[in-house]
């Protein structure tokens, strides 16, 4: 297991992107649900409103750094992770492995027409990708049951929710002990880019760690929630260092 970097009472993996496709790939050959988040600073922030949230990430199996403040946070405190693990880019490395290895693929969440858009974009881009499911995220408690029942009777070994945080996480960490995959990961709105529907921020938006700005430009309906990150700026700067 690695070295965590605790911030704010969130655990986060001093992993590279190699380091966690190898750590995902071993969860993979183990016969027992695994959970991976991707905590940035926005997720962070809402776990200090939401402890059931925060509870949750504490128990989760990996959680990657991703963005760039939490990787500002690490290097204030001297605790630097490795680099930037974006769930996106993640979700891809993971996609290739799955692909090459033939891991069963299940898609949950996003719109209807967007996750079936995902479903035949990766189809058309990895033809030997096997991915034995899709559904949206639009369901009822339920319909939940129905959905889980499809996740494993088609024996899904990687389980991508995208539901937005922090519904992802916790509906998986609710439907933990149904669900029979290996590993389930939240990916927020990685079926949209996939899908075509949103555009990702260009590289150099993303080595300056200005992703985030980007998005804001984009689609300034979501400066409420990108206050997140100047508060979760100012709280490192004058916290303590975490224990």
């Amino acid at each position: 297991m690695a070295e965590r970097f605790v911030i704010f009472d969130v655990p986060i993996d001093k992993v590279n992107m190699k380091q966690a496709v190898d750590t995902v790939e071993k969860f993979l050959s183990e016969d027992r649900l695994h959970m991976v988040a991707t905590p940035n600073a926005e997720i962070v922030m809402m776990a200090q409103k939401d402890p059931e949230y925060k509870e949750i990430l504490n128990k989760t199996d990996l959680n990657v750094p991703d963005g760039s403040g939490v990787i500002f946070a690490s290097k204030i405190y001297k605790e630097e992770l490795p680099e930037r693990v974006a769930g996106f880019d993640l979700m891809m490395e993971l996609i290739k492995v799955a692909s090459a290895k033939k891991y069963k693929i299940y898609l949950l969440g996003a719109k209807s027409d967007v996750v079936k858009a995902a479903y035949l974009n990766l189809k058309r881009q990895y033809s030997e990708i096997d991915i034995v499911g899709f559904h949206d995220g639009y369901f009822s408690k339920d319909d939940e049951d129905e959905i889980i029942h499809d996740i494993n009777e088609k024996n899904t070994d990687l389980l991508f929710v995208a539901l937005g945080a922090p519904k992802q996480e916790k509906w998986i960490y609710e439907n933990r002990n149904k669900l029979k995959a290996k590993v389930a990961i939240g990916v927020g709105g990685s079926f949209d880019v996939i899908a075509g529907k949103v555009t990702r921020a260009p590289e150099i938006y993303r080595k300056l760690g200005l992703e985030w700005f980007y998005r804001l430009l984009k689609e300034p309906w979501r400066y409420k929630r990108m206050m997140a990150l100047p508060k979760f700026a100012v709280k490192v700067l004058f916290s303590k260092k975490p224990k």
